[in-house]
């Protein structure tokens, strides 16, 4: 198992989390799975604020891609509550030293809200190249998606610089879905292998207040298992490492190109 370390951190922020143990689990492929992640107090300011931003402002909502059925609103968008936390360097550094990957700082998510309903995704593996404008950030800084360059692709203008990075850690926390039982749909599948069909190795249920993180690997595959009987709620996000690293490690092709 593994936690938050509490001298490794600040006390207002160790003081957010329930528990200090997370299950580190090793198949399909390596993931951690916690449940009760933050304490009551501040879940319930997390919920109120998804339910907040949905209401007063739904056109921070947009299709996340072609042919996946949840729309998202940027966290680099949703800063002045709660979900900024997810932007922090605290939390960045707890999710890297969790996962055990050396990052640079730069965070990239989404607060995801699928529809009663939606289809079932696809499954990948997330190793996809990011670019992010701008010098890395220090070791007190997070660097967030910004709109003078394309994340996917680091289009932009001559005059701004640029990096392209590899995601590294994905996090997945499941928050605004009260009462989700088995049954109701909606959970994450994790595979093993890939085929025609793919069968899933293990689903992690989209309970309030739970968390899936994982490296990113050539086999982290996973998906939205779809027909979820309500709406289903999350943040979104990954955290990135240098592209040289991936090539060192699995080689160049290895990375899962945008099409």
């Amino acid at each position: 198992m593994t936690g938050v370390a509490e001298s490794a951190v600040p006390q207002w922020f160790a003081e957010l989390f329930a528990h200090r143990r997370w299950i580190r689990r090793v198949e399909p492929f390596p993931h951690i799975y916690a449940r009760d992640v933050f304490v009551p107090e501040f879940y319930r300011r997390l919920a109120e604020e998804l339910a907040r931003v949905r209401r007063e402002r739904p056109e921070a909502f947009g299709s996340v891609a072609a042919d996946y059925g949840a729309v998202g609103a940027q966290l680099a968008g949703l800063r002045d509550g709660p979900l900024a936390l997810f932007l922090s360097r605290e939390w960045h550094d707890l999710i890297a030293r969790v996962a055990g990957v050396a990052t640079t700082g730069d965070v990239e998510g989404s607060v995801h809200h699928h529809p009663p309903g939606s289809p079932r995704g696809w499954p990948h593996n997330d190793l996809n190249p990011a670019w992010f404008k701008g010098p890395a950030p220090g070791p007190d800084q997070v660097t967030t998606v910004d709109p003078e360059v394309d994340l996917k692709s680091g289009a932009r203008s001559p005059e701004v610089f640029a990096r392209e990075t590899v995601r590294a850690v994905a996090v997945l926390f499941y928050f605004g879905n009260p009462d989700w039982q088995p049954g109701d749909g909606g959970e994450t599948a994790l595979f093993d292998q890939l085929g025609a069909n793919p069968i899933p190795a293990l689903t992690i249920p989209p309970m309030d207040n739970s968390l899936l993180l994982f490296e990113c690997t050539p086999r982290s595959w996973h998906t939205f298992v779809g027909g979820n009987a309500a709406a289903r709620n999350s943040v979104v996000m990954w955290l990135h490492r240098p592209k040289e690293d991936v090539v060192r490690r699995w080689g160049g092709d290895s990375i899962a190109q945008w099409h």
